[in-house]
């Protein structure tokens, strides 16, 4: 099978849903979210490989949840591309007890923390950014009426951050890492 064809050419494309022979233009809001989603799929993927395979909450490693993130990033794309797709209700509710278990194992935090630690608390940093970007343009799209997406997608986008940002701290934490608040600058 073959990804190139040529017919993009002219900034136009199809979707799943699209009727035959109809083009988008690829300047669409729908393609400007898949962008992103793909961005952040590439970005969780680069971190992954860089995460090590201690437990980190429910039996579960580091390697193992992202790529699990993975997969539900694709299911977002689909939907968004019009597959008839979208998160289960029970996946969402399962991310939020695992964003729980990790917060329970650290100390609480009452500032903005500055990004940053190891490589791979690094790369979740950047992924955990991008993360709030692509819910915003899924946001968008799903405001703009160009593409219905379920409440559900949007849920699991909605904690993919907290998710993220959860795992940074972990590592930070397992690794011995000091979190640091910012220390504003004034002119």
């Amino acid at each position: 099978m073959s990804f190139f064809t040529g017919h993009g050419d002219g900034g136009t494309t199809k979707l799943f849903d699209t009727p035959s022979g109809a083009r988008i233009s690829k300047s669409s809001t729908i393609f400007e979210c898949l962008g992103q989603l793909d961005e952040l799929n590439s970005i969780v993927g680069w971190a992954r490989v860089a995460a090590s395979s201690h437990v980190v909450a429910e039996g579960k490693t580091n390697k193992k949840i992202l790529r699990e993130i993975q997969d539900f990033l694709f299911t977002i794309q689909a939907e968004v591309a019009g597959a008839p797709k979208s998160v289960p209700h029970e996946s969402v509710t399962e991310m939020s007890a695992l964003i729980t278990t990790i917060e329970s194992q650290l100390p609480e935090v009452k500032t903005f923390l500055v990004a940053g630690g190891d490589e791979f608390a690094s790369r979740l940093d950047i992924a955990r950014a991008i993360a709030r970007r692509a819910e915003r343009r899924l946001v968008t799209l799903h405001e703009s009426g160009d593409r219905e997406i379920s409440e559900h997608s949007r849920a699991y986008m909605n904690r993919l951050s907290s998710l993220l940002y959860a795992l940074t701290r972990w590592e930070n934490y397992t690794s011995g890492i000091i979190e640091e608040p910012p220390h504003y600058k004034d002119a």
